[in-house]
């Protein structure tokens, strides 16, 4: 009687530690999709956050060059989030000089360069700390390089 127990014993066994093995984040055997907890995930760039987070990252942009022109996003590569006592932003964006000198207002509408001597293209990546029941927002790190 106890030998016909052993098998299904074992059976059971092999089976939790199977179970075990593949959720456990030391295994390299996780889902992708799964992420840990506090660490950054991919973010919609249509996202409210996002999109101010690119605004302020931009505005800090345009003040920090000496560009007589202002430069705007083309596009925005990657955008991720994380939770953090707030929320941190990390956004790799592609940005582009415009036709519209600093002193201009409306930068939203203002048409890129298409003059060759004029073209820049700039990649960079931001990280924007907010903290928005506080309307705290700062510029963590930012680092670009010529596209």
């Amino acid at each position: 009687m106890a030998g016909s127990l052993r098998t299904p014993l074992l059976l059971l066994a092999a089976v939790g530690l199977t179970l075990a093995l593949a959720v456990s984040p030391g295994t390299g055997r996780r889902n992708n999709k799964s992420a840990l907890v506090g660490a950054p995930l991919d973010a919609d760039v249509n996202e409210e956050g996002v999109q101010q987070a690119l605004n302020f990252a931009l505005s800090e942009y345009n003040k920090a060059s000496n560009d007589a022109y202002h430069s705007r996003a083309m596009r925005v590569v990657r955008a991720r989030k994380q939770v953090v006592a707030g929320m941190n932003y990390f956004l790799d964006v592609e940005i582009g000089r415009t036709r519209c000198t600093k002193s201009q207002p409306n930068l939203d509408t203002c048409p890129f360069h298409d003059q060759p001597h004029l073209i820049r293209k700039t990649l960079c990546s931001f990280q924007i700390y907010t903290v928005p029941w506080m309307g705290k927002t700062s510029l963590v790190k930012s680092s670009c390089q010529d596209a």
